[in-house]
């Protein structure tokens, strides 16, 4: 099924449209992951799919009185802090079965002329990810309590390929001691949990290191909170699944959760 994004929009030159964005608009960053080879911005895809997702249900897409145009906040800024927009066009003709009725035109800084000329009064806001800041730290006087037999049989796929024809006692052990190794950290430093954004809800990502002598995490562990004194994990997530839903709030201002 097509993003949301392309439902309700044509995107002629959306590669094009891309590429100014992370080059020539938004605050510099990394979009693509180190191992790519070549540039195609699939982070900056994916946070722009989603989150017009998220505007979309907030009811956030902004239109002109006469619905021949609409925009919606990035929540992407340029190097001077100027909000970015997304501007669209009516379709003057659609094609015969496609839902989409707009035409995306370009991305915009706020003080572009164009998006001044029918937004100026009318600018839409940010997604909303979080009503309650508390859940973005780590609380370490709370409890940890991993489901290791979950995380195991549903998230082996997603362990270094050293491991997925280890002997399960020897994953288990790894996984044991790599999540008492994070516990121990991130009471000493409760920066090292970051926030995500997951199936409408806010939960935590703490690094787990299962490969011998490597300083680069191999697995994320998927962390929410239970009740006031409880902290819950029954996933993992590969470091690319983590960095694409943590991105959606903002860029990680972390040491181990990188592109």
């Amino acid at each position: 099924m097509l993003p949301e994004l392309f439902q309700f929009a044509y995107v002629p030159k959306y590669e094009d449209a891309i590429k100014y964005l992370a080059e020539n608009l938004a605050e510099k960053e990394e979009w693509d992951w180190s191992t790519s080879t070549e540039k195609t911005y699939s982070i900056l895809k994916n946070y722009i799919e989603h989150t017009f997702r998220k505007i979309k249900s907030e009811e956030k897409v902004v239109y002109t009185t006469d619905n021949q145009y609409a925009c919606f906040n990035t929540g992407l800024t340029t190097s001077n802090q100027e909000e970015i927009f997304a501007f669209f066009e009516k379709l003057r003709t659609r094609k015969e079965g496609a839902s989409a009725e707009f035409c995306l035109k370009a991305f915009l800084k706020k003080s572009d002329n164009l998006l001044l000329q029918y937004f100026s009064s009318n600018l839409p806001d940010i997604a909303d990810y979080f009503t309650n800041p508390e859940l973005l730290i780590f609380n370490p006087k709370n409890t940890l309590i991993p489901d290791i037999d979950h995380i195991i049989c549903d998230n082996i796929s997603r362990f270094p390929d050293t491991m997925k024809n280890t002997d399960e006692a020897e994953v288990r052990r790894r996984l044991i001691g790599s999540i008492e190794e994070v516990k121990k950290r991130v009471k000493s430093n409760y920066k090292l949990a970051v926030p995500q954004y997951f199936n409408n809800s806010i939960q935590l990502l703490l690094p787990l290191n299962l490969t011998a002598g490597s300083p680069n995490p191999d697995l994320a562990l998927v962390v929410y909170k239970l009740n006031d004194k409880t902290y819950s994990a029954k996933t993992c997530l590969t470091i690319q699944m983590a960095y694409n839903n943590a991105r959606l709030i903002v860029k990680p201002q972390s040491d181990w959760l990188k592109p």
